[in-house]
């Protein structure tokens, strides 16, 4: 984990995000702290994300999800630097999905 996102208010917006219940619950949420853009970029990101952790090429994610390595972090930690840093988190999110 990155030292620099670890703060109060971090800590207590992930507090708030996990008393949500159901999809309903986040959509109205996310809608009340982001623009649709932001929301739709972290999905992207997500996608790209998942994506990466099921080893597909840069190619077909480009092509899938239209991100760039330039606009995602994930994108560039994995492909500049160790792939084993990338993504650590997104295969426990899909085993309890």
């Amino acid at each position: 984990m990155n030292k620099k996102i670890k703060t109060e208010a971090v800590d207590e917006l992930f507090e708030a995000i996990l008393t949500l219940e159901n999809k309903d619950e986040c959509y109205a949420f996310f809608e009340d702290l982001a623009t649709i853009n932001e929301i739709l970029s972290l999905a992207q990101r997500y996608e790209v994300a998942r994506m990466l952790t099921e080893k597909q090429t840069y190619m077909a994610i480009a092509e899938k999800t239209g991100a760039s390595d330039d606009g995602c972090p994930c994108f560039l930690n994995h492909f500049q630097n160790d792939p084993r840093e990338c993504c650590r988190s997104v295969p426990l999110c899909r085993r309890r999905m």
